[in-house]
């Protein structure tokens, strides 16, 4: 494939058709009928190239609703967007194993998202520190045009400090601010003021009469949001009394079940291996939650991880207690999301989202993505302490077995009566078609 130059200039057929020019065979042939998978209303279609670069055309992604969430005693069917097919079954039936007892109780601790400006400066940091102490409130007033709006919704900046860092950078330091920003998710506004802050930080100290000469120049390395926000902080738990769990596969009793059940969370929480794909389950639910409501899933997923590791092992998100014969389930994890601006407004799915939530605010939705992800994980862990995950797992992925090696519509209701009561697998699917090549 050669160079190409002004290829963000092209019309997206232009970009098509230059594609298809350079490939060969089927890839050629696929890139050609790209356009079969625009949107059918151009306004739409002109809507979503816009955010993003060089489109081409839609990748499509299945969006579906999770029923039967009582969250702090109010029910909700619950928009997600994912490709894994057991995710969105998981869910439903976590959902629905607590609906009856008692449902999903969660609670927002703290709505701190954070923000830095990162500068070298070399001299006397007693002196760099006494000026900002005396120039604080100053800075702060330098950005108040960008901060009137916000703090008329309740939020702003809620703190500014300098930060040395110079033991693990030479001459390095930070100015370090927590905002609260409301239902917005907030990227822009907060990086709009560093910038700005910045500005007035280089003017500072050059103005300043408490330095030298030499002294008077700050290297503004970069000014940015931090996705890692362990303030920005919501928990969700369920529980009933143990003998109220009832009784699972293979007769086992609520008992074994618990105590299995939290034999495997801490495993997660000790083994590192294990705690990777435990949190993977948690995100799932999450993930397919912050996609259909159009906010930042990549975000949302450092921010999770990080603050997985934050005592220096990588641990599970979620924990169990078993007290006076009750079983608790908990979670607690950082989730910076928002319900207004970005895509939240602009996608017309993700707004679709929003109201199916009845329009929730950034705390409401923070609650109801930690109970998604906790009824997830539930279901996760229910399977795999009792029947394996296969067996759930490889049902739900039948009909994309079908359909991969072929199926016609007939061959697919045959399989689907056929492994009612069989383990599903890719061998013994593709060995059920053999047998049943002559029906079409």
């Amino acid at each position: 494939m050669k160079a190409v130059s002004g290829f963000s200039k092209m019309s997206k057929e232009m970009k098509i058709k230059w594609l298809a020019s350079e490939l060969e065979g089927e890839a050629a042939e696929l890139v050609e009928k790209m356009p079969i998978y625009w949107h059918q209303n151009p306004d739409i279609q002109k809507r979503l190239d816009e955010f993003s670069e060089n489109t081409l055309t839609n990748f499509d992604m299945p969006f579906g609703v999770s029923p039967n969430f009582l969250i702090n005693g109010k029910m909700y069917s619950v928009p997600m967007v994912i490709e894994e097919s057991s995710v969105v079954a998981a869910a439903s039936l976590g959902a629905k194993f607590w609906l009856n007892r008692g449902g999903f109780k969660s609670n927002v601790i703290s709505m701190k998202k954070v923000g830095q400006v990162h500068f070298l400066w070399q001299g006397d940091k007693r002196k760099l520190f006494d000026l900002f102490e005396s120039k604080k409130m100053d800075l702060l007033s330098s950005v108040k045009n960008l901060t009137l709006n916000m703090e008329s919704r309740g939020g702003g900046i809620l703190s500014l400090d300098l930060v040395d860092m110079s033991s693990r950078i030479e001459n390095y330091y930070q100015l370090r601010l927590n905002f609260n920003t409301c239902d917005a998710m907030g990227a822009n506004f907060i990086n709009s003021i560093l910038e700005q802050l910045a500005s007035e930080l280089k003017l500072m100290v050059m103005q300043s009469d408490l330095l030298s000469s030499s002294e008077k120049t700050v290297d503004v390395i970069m000014s940015i949001l931090s996705n890692y926000t362990p303030e920005c902080l919501v928990e969700c738990s369920v529980e009933c009394p143990v003998r109220d769990l009832g009784q699972f596969s293979g007769d086992m009793t609520p008992d074994v079940f618990a105590q299995r059940f939290m034999t495997a969370v801490r495993i997660a929480h000790e083994d590192p291996s294990r705690a990777v794909t435990h949190n993977k389950g948690i995100m799932n639910g999450i993930d397919a939650v912050v996609l259909a409501t159009g906010n930042d899933f990549r975000a949302v997923e450092a921010c999770a991880h990080a603050y997985a590791a934050r005592d220096g092992q990588y641990r599970s998100l979620s924990s169990v207690t078993l007290e006076n014969e009750i079983f608790k389930f908990s979670l607690k994890l950082p989730l910076a999301v928002g319900t207004v601006g970005g895509l939240t407004s602009l996608h017309p799915l993700a707004k679709t989202s929003l109201n199916i939530l009845n329009r929730p605010s950034a705390e409401e939705l923070m609650q109801v993505m930690a109970a998604v992800g906790l009824a997830q994980n539930f279901s996760a862990v229910k399977s795999l302490v009792t029947t394996g995950i296969q067996r759930g797992h490889m049902k739900l992925h039948l009909l994309n077995v079908l359909n991969q090696l072929g199926a016609s519509a007939t061959q697919i209701e045959k399989g689907k009566e056929y492994f009612q009561d069989k383990v599903v697998s890719f061998s013994a699917v593709r060995n059920f078609l053999d047998s049943i090549k002559h029906i079409h």
